[in-house]
């Protein structure tokens, strides 16, 4: 199997990929480009924990691992 690059314009790309296809060509595509303003808004929406809520994640924790199941 052979790799094959082509630079096609916009507006003809359908129909040749269309007719590659027919002919059993497979398309690979394209890999994305690293963008840094995308990467940046999606780091700044992480959610960020006060003391507060993770002391009342510890405190459900403990009362989970104390619970003790009922006897039969």
């Amino acid at each position: 199997m052979e790799r094959l690059i082509i630079n096609i314009s916009e507006e003809k790309s359908t129909l040749v990929k269309q007719l590659l296809k027919e002919l059993g060509a497979t398309i690979q595509q394209e890999k994305k480009k690293f963008n840094p303003s995308t990467y940046r808004k999606k780091i700044a929406s992480v959610s960020i924990w006060s003391e507060e809520d993770i002391k009342q994640f510890n405190e459900s924790k403990k009362a989970f691992e104390n619970l003790k199941p009922q006897k039969w």
